[in-house]
């Protein structure tokens, strides 16, 4: 059973996840937040401000003509009123209503920000559409394009916003004072576009002799001060909190706090980031998009360091060379890396406009700054953010404190710490094996009940595709499917999840899974086997080999324990047609124009049905992206296992 956010019952199973330490520190800030009811404080005077963490000369120069090109495309249609948010368009960005939701049409109360109920969508709306346009990402790329074209259209309407917002929303009234990342994150955004406003005239009216921006620039870092997430929060939301205060008190140190917020900032952001890695260099939330978000803000968090010369651990740049390597060694072919876990399409920095590959331009970040391993793929696309990161961030050899580092040799293909496995075989096929732990921290906020599945794709394509997120708030019949056992290519006993949920971003009891063996060895057989007790006292355990020769993927699942139904789910991508008779399905799919296919051969103990679209309950559904979903085949397999027998899949790809 799924409890909805902010019930009674929520409330007790949270508190049930938190030790003695946070319930104190969240004791704290619910008296702070009563005290900080009466009308806040004023900014203290500043006198003398200037804004120093320009650009080198020449950086804009290095920005590749074809992404200066995709920047100004998407900066026009903003210009136009246009963009499109996790599957909903707006058109009226010219002039936005930063507390309207334009997929319900709700509204946000106004108030005192403690008060807002930003998890009721019933009251509130969509918060993830309400707070995306306020992280002021859409500002940073129309300052991006005022750089690249000197056009001072884009400059006067990204100022036009920042005035609106900041008119709108003052400290602690309203929803955009309710969480600690979106206030990080937009700090991040102001700081980089006052440095891409740089040479307008109208920039240090905008900023630094502005009261109101400073004001608001205070009252952000004020917050975060004080409100950090604590304990069983600290995942992705403390890297952007501490990330974004650092990069205001190194851009904007203009405050009498300003050396306290950086240097405290600065020792959260190096605890928090060796605390939320493993040590090969993956996100301990085991979701692959919060592992880009982590590493754009740490990224973005050196670069205000080092245009600010202020000395910053080894051990933040060693954090984040291991991350590029772990990302370089598990995305597939075309660069994408696994579909794990929860995905937000959160962002730390954008700069780029649409149809820049997000991986490719983090791998050329990592290229500039920390430098390519023989064994990394190539990366033949583009970005804007690339060459302005890297004008402000020294190269690893030249960091100062940068120790002597071992990288990989090779190409990695089994995480022990992660749990994850990559084998890949001919014909560019890729299969990521899952036997980790379930997410991070006591909460697995970001975790699915996914353990023992597998994803498989041929050059690219989600042939065996883990569905993805859709929704956080709002739908819980959706939020529930799309991180369900069943919406995961492994097995389901008794129509329960092998993780217990407590809410929609709260696991009370965790699968434990473990590897038995990782042997991803090239040109023969590739051999995984991991198994979990989520369903004691039963334990399914899971076999998978890849056979170059043969082109073919066999997956074994045993379930040891007494008699229970069992419910097989393989979901293919949404690219891949499926002619399902009996045990037998014929995939077929294109790829570049080019006709592809396969068989997948099922066990014969269990009876299969083909599932699309369906919405009562939800399956059969591919999430591209958050609040986007579309129809994509589910084959599912019914019947019961006595504890003894062990079902086949076998998967065969067509040369």
């Amino acid at each position: 059973m799924t409890v909805s956010s902010g019930s009674p019952g929520w409330y007790l199973r949270r508190l049930s996840r938190m030790g003695p330490r946070e319930v104190g520190g969240r004791m704290g800030d619910t008296v702070r937040r009563r005290r900080w009811r009466s009308a806040p404080p004023d900014c203290p005077g500043v006198t003398g401000a200037r804004f120093t963490a320009v650009l080198p000369a020449g950086t804009i120069a290095a920005v590749p003509p074809d992404a200066a090109k995709r920047l100004v495309a998407g900066a026009d249609r903003l210009m136009a009123g246009h963009a499109e948010y996790f599957g909903v368009d707006r058109d009226d960005l010219a002039d936005p209503d930063w507390f309207h939701d334009p997929k319900t049409g709700r509204r946000a109360p106004s108030g005192y920000a403690f008060d807002v109920p930003y998890r009721d969508e019933e009251a509130v709306g969509d918060i993830k559409q309400i707070w995306e346009l306020s992280r002021h990402q859409h500002l940073t790329v129309l300052a991006a394009a005022y750089a690249v074209t000197g056009d001072e259209r884009y400059a006067e309407r990204a100022a036009g916003h920042l005035r609106s917002w900041w008119a709108a929303n003052a400290p602690l009234r309203g929803v955009h004072w309710t969480s600690g990342i979106e206030l990080g994150i937009r700090l991040l955004s102001w700081v980089w576009v006052r440095r891409l406003l740089d040479g307008w005239p109208g920039a240090a009216d905008l900023f630094e002799g502005n009261p109101v921006a400073l004001n608001q620039i205070w009252h952000h870092q004020r917050w975060l001060a004080a409100f950090p997430s604590r304990g069983s929060s600290a995942n992705n939301h403390v890297i952007a909190e501490t990330a974004g205060q650092f990069a205001a008190a190194c851009a904007f140190g203009w405050f009498p706090s300003s050396a306290r917020w950086r240097a405290d900032a600065l020792r959260s952001l190096e605890r928090q980031l060796r605390a939320n890695t493993f040590g090969s260099g993956l996100n301990r939330e085991l979701a692959s998009e919060y592992h880009g978000l982590v590493l754009e803000l740490g990224l973005a968090a050196v670069a205000e360091a080092d245009a600010a010369d202020v000395p910053v651990p080894a051990s933040v740049r060693l954090v984040l060379l291991r991350m590029t390597d772990a990302l370089a060694a598990v995305v597939d072919n075309r660069l994408r890396p696994p579909r794990q876990g929860d995905a937000d399409d959160g962002h730390g920095l954008v700069v780029d406009g649409a149809g820049t590959d997000r991986w490719g331009s983090l791998l050329a970040t990592g290229d500039a700054v920390f430098g390519r391993l023989a064994w990394w793929p190539a990366v033949t696309g583009t970005d804007v953010r690339t060459p302005l990161l890297a004008a402000l961030i020294r190269p690893y050899a030249k960091g100062g404190t940068a120790p002597a580092v071992s990288r990989p040799a090779s190409r990695p293909a089994h995480f022990a710490d992660a749990g994850m496995t990559v084998l890949r075989g001919p014909e560019k096929i890729w299969c990521r094996c899952d036997g980790g732990p379930h997410g991070f921290l006591s909460i697995a906020a970001h975790a699915h009940a996914d353990a023992l599945s597998v994803e498989v794709r041929h050059d690219g394509v989600d042939v065996l595709a883990d569905p993805g997120t859709f929704c956080y708030h709002g739908q819980p019949e959706w939020r529930r499917y799309f991180r369900s056992t069943l919406g995961h290519n492994t097995i389901e006993l008794d129509g329960e999840d092998q993780s217990v949920s407590g809410g929609p971003f709260l696991w009370t009891r965790h699968a434990r899974s473990r590897v038995l063996v990782a042997d991803a060895s090239d040109g023969g057989t590739a051999r995984w086997c991991a198994e979990h007790d989520g369903y004691r006292p039963s334990v399914h355990r899971r076999r998978v080999e890849l056979t170059a020769a043969s082109q073919e993927l066999r997956v074994v699942d045993e379930v040891r324990g007494p008699r229970r139904a069992v419910r097989l789910a393989f979901h293919l991508g949404p690219a891949v047609a499926a002619d399902l008779v009996d045990s037998r399905a014929a995939l077929t799919w294109s790829v570049d124009g080019e006709d592809r296919s396969a068989v997948l051969d099922l066990p014969g103990q269990l009876s299969w049905r083909a599932h699309r679209g369906e919405s009562d309950p939800p399956l059969g559904w591919y999430s591209a992206g958050f609040g986007r979903k579309e129809p994509a085949i589910t084959l599912v397999g019914t019947g019961f296992t006595d504890g003894t027998e062990d079902f086949t899949t076998v998967l065969g790809f067509h040369g």
